[in-house]
């Protein structure tokens, strides 16, 4: 039985989109559900379009998704002798032809049948040359391209996701298979690399039907098994025109650099014309794994949503591993002068970061957000919100921060019961609101009017910290000059 072998075969045209990373992710994941391999192919014989300095992004991208070749990378430009080898086989048997037919010509006979309503295609001028003209043409040194013969009938396919599919031949001229300089074309090279690399499905955007019609044939005239192809809905953008590198839609590697975790943009494109039978949306990777299944993928076209992937990101930061959040955001504090390179060599400090890390990972939405939000945990010199100030820093707010802080000072374990404890003591006592307290410490410790409840935040800033800042309050309470706030 042949092993199942998917592959994904981006060209270096440009970087990685969320587009071919979504069909990477279903070829993935259609191997891995099957216990088959996914490879990767690198599509790189276009000279004019292909730029050799983004082949490592684009790996990189597929990698930063959990997607690696299962076996050495394919390079197409590394193949291009076999292909001349099965263009040879397709003349030898008489399933193509050279066409010598000029650029000149070709757009008259175009010309002519726009001019009748008919389809642009080629009259098959060269088809019917005898073996006399051709050698006549070849002595002559005139240039040719290599044209497959598209039989009479109709073709018909089961496609793994739209089910049969028939098409008139009569809707495919006899496409060209080889250049001039004996170069294959993009169908034609495909189908080789494909047959040579033992590919059993090929799973792509639906924009390659008609690629898919014409390969068929390229199989056929080779006597090859087709394998089996399945055509997944293509993502559109907000404005519903397709996500493509040519309209200039991101490259998947931005959305890490923006704080973006792998394995939410893993869960998210895979809902994006997929789903599972119990209607789940936040998954880990091997859940996803278990529940995938071809069936599952629908034919209509999704859009890609930023506002919803930053959803399925702020669940993820949730859930994900603390070593990973520290491996991201860390460096986000040094770049942004935060703390200092050298201060998180000690435990100690790698330690209290995560602890930070930990306490804000349910306010974020990105990872770049953590150095903004919590940047107050590494330095006692912040400013107070302004809004906040002239709501929470009222002229009794100095007594109840300067108490509040004599009893925190005074506090043998300062861990949330007892914080909460004293808190409530002295609203007691002082006949005030809870929030009256609340409120005013949150400002004083923090600069800011909301975040993490305000007895961990304690509890991480520490005892010392937590009174030296709430001094420092009171001390710039005391030097307002307060106008009425109108409640």
């Amino acid at each position: 039985m042949t092993e199942l072998k998917v592959r994904i075969a981006p060209s270096p045209s440009g970087y990685l989109h969320v587009g071919t990373a979504r069909t990477a992710l279903f070829n993935w994941l259609f191997a891995r559900a099957g216990g088959g391999k996914f490879v990767i192919r690198i599509e790189d014989t276009d000279a004019e379009r292909t730029d050799a300095d983004l082949v490592q992004p684009i790996l990189d991208a597929l990698a930063w998704l959990g997607m690696e070749s299962d076996e050495d990378i394919v390079y197409q430009s590394q193949r291009q002798d076999s292909h001349r080898s099965f263009v040879n086989t397709l003349l030898e048997s008489d399933c193509a032809y050279r066409c010598f037919c000029s650029k000149e010509r070709l757009e008259k006979v175009r010309e002519e049948n726009r001019a009748k309503k008919l389809p642009p295609r080629y009259d098959r001028h060269c088809a019917g040359l005898s073996s006399a003209q051709i050698q006549e043409q070849l002595e002559l040194g005139t240039p040719f391209v290599v044209r497959i013969k598209i039989p009479a009938g109709e073709t018909t396919y089961h496609d793994l996701v739209l089910g049969d599919i028939t098409r008139a031949n009569t809707e495919i001229e006899d496409f060209v298979v080889a250049r001039a300089d004996g170069s294959a074309l993009y169908n034609f090279a495909v189908v080789v690399d494909d047959h040579e690399m033992q590919i059993t499905q090929v799973i792509r955007g639906n924009d390659h039907i008609t690629n898919t019609f014409k390969q068929i044939h390229i199989y056929r005239a080779l006597n090859w098994d087709p394998p089996e192809f399945g055509h997944v809905p293509l993502l559109l953008r907000p404005d519903k025109k397709k996500i493509s590198k040519r309209l200039g839609d991101k490259d998947v590697a931005e959305y890490g650099a923006e704080g973006i975790l792998p394995q939410a943009m893993f869960n998210f494109l895979c809902l994006l014309g997929w789903s599972p039978k119990d209607g789940r949306e936040i998954m880990t990777r091997d859940e996803i794994i278990q529940a995938f299944s071809v069936a599952g993928i629908n034919a209509n076209n999704p859009v890609f949503d930023e506002q919803k992937l930053l959803a399925f990101n702020k669940e993820h930061l949730k859930s994900a591993d603390i070593q990973q959040l520290y491996d991201l955001i860390a460096p986000d504090l040094v770049s942004a002068g935060v703390i200092d390179r050298d201060w998180l060599k000690e435990t100690a400090n790698q330690d209290f970061v995560k602890s930070t890390i930990d306490l804000m990972r349910e306010r974020l939405r990105v990872t770049k957000d953590f150095a903004q939000l919590a940047a107050y945990f590494f330095t006692d010199n912040f400013e107070y919100d302004e809004k906040g100030v002239a709501r929470q820093f009222t002229p009794d707010s100095a007594g109840r921060l300067d108490t509040l802080a004599d009893r925190f000072e005074a506090l043998e374990s300062f861990d949330k019961d007892s914080l909460e404890q004293a808190l409530d003591a002295l609203a007691t006592e002082q006949d005030i609101k809870r929030a009256a307290l609340i409120h005013p410490a949150r400002l004083a410790v923090s600069g800011m009017t909301m975040g993490p409840g305000l007895y961990d935040l304690l509890v991480t800033i520490g005892q010392e910290r937590t009174v030296e800042r709430l001094r420092r309050a009171v001390a710039f309470v005391r030097e307002l000059k307060h106008d009425p706030v109108t409640e």
